[in-house]
């Protein structure tokens, strides 16, 4: 029996061993989400052009308010972020599959450390529920694929 179990456990070890390797071998390079050159853009001035959905659902309509009131000082009229201030959210460092919902409401929560962008920390945000959050959430992800970013 106590063979048995040593070669299992060897065939175990020595598959893991091959994974690991082969996921080294095969990881992407470098990181995608590089942010682009916003050197000749005026500090405060607009990122990425943005394209509005030609109508916004109801949730999105109110979390476009919010957005105004609580996010674009800092993230630009439309998510287009505010260069040397704020990121663009239209922008695919931001796509659901790279930032997730949650990732939203955690930083509005907790804040963020400056890791994507070069302009600092973000604070957290005072003032806003969940809920508020989410109708954000619904506002950005409706302008994101509105902008090709799913």
């Amino acid at each position: 029996m106590n063979k048995k179990l040593t070669l299992l456990v060897g065939g175990v070890l020595i598959a893991g061993i091959a994974v690991t390797y082969w996921n080294a071998q095969n990881a992407p390079t470098g990181h995608s989400m590089t942010p682009p050159d916003t050197s000749k853009i005026s500090r405060g001035d607009a990122i990425v052009n943005v394209t509005l959905p030609a109508e916004l659902s109801g949730t999105a309509k109110i979390g476009e308010v919010a957005f105004n009131a609580k996010c674009a000082a800092c993230h630009g009229t439309n998510a287009a972020g505010k260069n040397g201030i704020g990121p663009p959210f239209i922008y695919k460092t931001y796509k659901p599959g790279h930032h997730g919902d949650a990732a939203f409401l955690s930083a509005a929560r907790n804040g963020v450390r400056s890791h994507h962008w070069r302009f600092g920390n973000m604070p957290p945000v005072e003032g806003l529920t969940d809920a508020d959050v989410k109708n954000i959430v619904t506002y950005i992800r409706e302008v994101q694929r509105e902008n090709g970013i799913n």
